[in-house]
């Protein structure tokens, strides 16, 4: 059981600082690899709380495995995001408000094989032809993606 269910046993649904990562895996025709989320039904990026004593490179590449099936060859730092656009509230009713730390995967190994826990479904998409429904944590981080891209 990870850090944050944990705590969760103490403080219930109540608001807590989640630190994590968010990972934007790009293929070789610079499509965006999205998860269809199971807790929400949202398109999202890969990614996920860090746990205790762990870096937050190696959560990203940790998560993006778990999730994707993949393995990042390099990681490259992309950008913290916090404020208020990043507070969430789970369908669940667990409460956060992340900071998460971004980073870029241009090079993977392995295949697509999603956590079937937590993702639906995986897809790469164009730039220009992102699903509508994105998950709310990600979308800003998508959104400064794709202008610094441009």
């Amino acid at each position: 059981m990870g850090y944050i269910m944990e705590l969760r046993k103490i403080v219930g649904s109540r608001p807590l600082l989640m630190v994590g990562t968010a990972v934007l895996v790009l293929d070789s025709e610079d499509r965006l690899l999205l998860q269809l989320r199971q807790d929400n039904g949202h398109w999202g990026l890969s990614g996920g709380s860090l746990e205790l004593m762990e870096s937050l490179e190696d959560a990203a590449g940790r998560e993006l495995l778990e999730e994707t099936g993949l393995t990042a060859d390099k990681l490259e730092f992309f950008g913290l995001f916090s404020g208020e656009e990043f507070h969430y509230t789970y369908p669940h009713g667990d409460e956060v408000y992340n900071v998460i730390a971004a980073f870029l995967c241009r090079t993977y190994k392995g295949r697509l094989k999603p956590q079937t826990e937590e993702v639906a479904a995986l897809r790469f998409f164009a730039l220009d032809c992102l699903p509508e429904q994105i998950s709310p944590p990600d979308l800003p981080i998508i959104k400064r993606f794709i202008e610094k891209h441009e």
